[in-house]
């Protein structure tokens, strides 16, 4: 029984006026002055049994507990989102978009999953990293970057996918752009000798698809002696060798493992007013820091791998890569140092980001036509976002709801113009190339079906 309310005995007296609490001085005003008290040990031992009965239900009242949900500020704070009064530091039961953040403890990954997974690919990427430096000539210099979702705590649902770059330094090299976007170059060694030279071309280029395929033969004979890990087929245009890993007692664990080339130079001027904008946001020093690491490419082609531009194929040339820079902001994302720290305010950017990647999946999932469209697409509109709403206090962890539904609304005014720059190369645009402009209006719709209906995807 709560410790709130009174037994059923004392209940139906009630009725008696203010006096009637002590039930002593109550019996005695009920009866005539004269009259002697009837049984007095019986009704001192009840007023005894009274107390006692009520000390025990304040003793057993439960204290109340926020233990497994997402963290609230103690004040109550009212905040308008959209028609409505959003009230801060509700209960999330009688909070309109609870389902968010049932989704969201839904989405996590048990940290003995995660741990099991990752020793099992740590083990996996050792091995093939010390294949590479004492068997190969080519390949010897390689370094791995660990980069994609688990890597900047984005994961979601299962440890399933990873994805390891494992890169060659290259110096003194011309990088020169292929086509108009900025996206995609031909790397040429400027003199010297270098362990990469059995893949120059006529043209002293480096051959993308050639270096490619002698690191996928490498990987293969690296792993073809391992129980439970095999080779996926090669996938056009993909800069990957996938793995696939069974028979560790848990769900089948995808690595791919990504050749690249790591550039120490300055970036290529298609990247100006690209990274820029973090300025208002991370600041100008955090911006330097960041130009200052280089960039990486990536053996991969868009289209037709025949095509030439300047006696250049098209599976020959290479994608340029800033995985490490987006790591390092979604690492550091907040205006303030203390950001999602133990002592600082909690942000909502990496929730907002888990729940969009989520609705993705499910409406790919829902409608094969929308495969083209990845996390990627979801990552870089965040980044955009990111700049254009700067403080931490835009994106407080209890304002989810308002949070989610203006980062759709982003993601929904991309796809309808079909336009979702490059967050590093602005004239890159991701919803170019392969994705249709019915394909993209019809996923802005069903985004905007979910966020105007209370996500029923979510309720499956």
């Amino acid at each position: 029984m709560s410790g709130r309310g009174k037994p059923r005995s004392v209940r139906a007296k009630s009725h008696e006026p203010a006096d009637a609490k002590n039930p002593v001085r109550a019996k005695s005003a009920r009866q005539p002055p004269k009259e002697p008290v009837k049984d007095t040990k019986k009704e001192t031992q009840q007023i005894i049994d009274e107390n006692k009965s009520k000390k025990t239900k304040e003793h057993k009242q439960p204290k109340r507990t926020t233990e497994g949900k997402p963290p609230v500020p103690h004040e109550s704070v009212e905040v308008k989102t959209g028609s409505r009064m959003v009230r801060k530091g509700y209960n999330f039961d009688s909070n309109p978009d609870k389902i968010l953040f049932t989704t969201l403890d839904q989405l996590k990954i048990k940290k003995k999953q995660k741990s099991e997974s990752a020793s099992i690919v740590n083990d996996l990427v050792k091995r093939i990293k010390d294949h590479m430096k004492k068997c190969t000539e080519c390949f010897k210099d390689v370094n791995d970057l660990r980069t994609g979702s688990y890597y900047e705590n984005l994961k979601i649902s299962n440890p399933d996918e990873f994805d390891v770059m494992l890169t060659v330094p290259v110096e003194r090299v011309d990088i020169r752009p292929f086509g108009d976007d900025g996206a995609f170059y031909s790397v040429a060694f400027k003199r010297g000798k270098h362990s990469l030279d059995r893949f120059l071309d006529e043209d002293n280029t480096i051959s993308a698809s050639g270096m490619l395929t002698e690191f996928r033969n490498e990987v293969k004979k690296c792993v073809k002696i391992l129980r439970g890990v095999g080779l996926e087929k090669k996938k056009k245009g993909c800069p990957a060798v996938t793995l696939l890993i069974n028979g560790t007692g848990m769900v089948p664990i995808s690595l791919d493992i990504v050749l690249g080339l790591e550039v120490r130079s300055s970036w290529p001027t298609f990247t100006q007013g690209g990274i820029d904008k973090i300025d208002i946001w991370l600041g100008t020093k955090v911006k330097k820091e960041q130009k200052l690491k280089g960039y990486y490419l990536v053996p991969k082609y868009e289209g037709k791998g025949t095509v030439e531009r300047e006696g250049v194929c098209a599976r020959d040339i290479w994608r340029i890569s800033f995985s490490h820079v987006e790591k390092s902001i979604l690492t550091n994302h907040g205006s303030q140092k203390t950001c999602c720290e133990a002592n600082g305010t909690r942000c909502c950017r990496k929730y907002c980001l888990k729940l969009l990647k989520h609705l993705l999946g499910l409406l790919k999932a829902e409608n094969p036509s929308l495969s083209k469209f990845c996390s990627y697409h979801a990552k870089t509109t965040l980044l955009h976002a990111c700049c254009s709403r700067t403080q931490d206090s835009d994106w407080e962890a209890v304002r989810l709801g308002p949070c989610f539904q203006q980062l759709l609304e982003d993601f929904e005014g991309h796809l309808k113009h079909s336009m979702l720059p490059n967050f590093f190369i602005p004239t890159h645009n991701l919803l170019g190339s392969g994705h249709d402009r019915k394909s993209c209006q019809f996923l802005a719709r069903r985004i905007e079906e979910e966020r105007n209906n209370g996500f029923p995807i979510f309720r499956k």
